[in-house]
């Protein structure tokens, strides 16, 4: 019985080992994606604030903030959600992963209409650069309507 003991011990510690590696893992892949979603927000919203007058429309600094925004949307933020990231403190629904292919659309969406808001920008019209920002907005509150806690 001692031996089979002495033999379990090196199992035990491999396999607490590998979770505790996974645990890291998927640990990572939420920082990753949270820290995906504040570079969005902060874009988003400094470009906001210029749009509901909170702060001086700035068309330079609108375009800094549009580049910056569609550059990350072009980040494999959806490598930040692996299925075993599902936590209930999480701001990420658990409809993400019953609807990934939704989801993915919706973050493809964000791709284009940040692109395209980055293209209007670098062209200082305020009025055009308004609209698409509203736009855009709109991809990402569809993503927060139908995928955020």
């Amino acid at each position: 019985m001692s031996k089979l003991r002495f033999a379990l011990v090196p199992l035990v510690f491999a396999v607490a080992s590998s979770c505790a590696q996974a645990d890291d893992a998927v640990e990572k892949a939420v920082d990753y994606r949270q820290g995906v979603m504040n570079v969005y927000a902060y874009n988003a919203t400094s470009m906001g604030d210029m749009v509901k007058g909170k702060t001086k429309f700035d068309a330079a600094a609108f375009a800094r903030y549009a580049k910056d925004l569609a550059a990350a949307a072009q980040l494999d933020v959806l490598a930040g959600f692996p299925e075993d990231s599902i936590n209930d403190d999480s701001d990420a629904s658990d409809t993400i992963w019953l609807d990934w292919v939704k989801f993915q659309d919706k973050h493809k969406a964000l791709q284009e209409q940040s692109a395209k808001l980055a293209d209007v920008a670098s062209e200082g019209d305020e009025s055009a650069m308004k609209e698409q920002f509203g736009k855009t907005a709109k991809t990402c509150k569809g993503c927060h309507d139908d995928f955020r806690n």
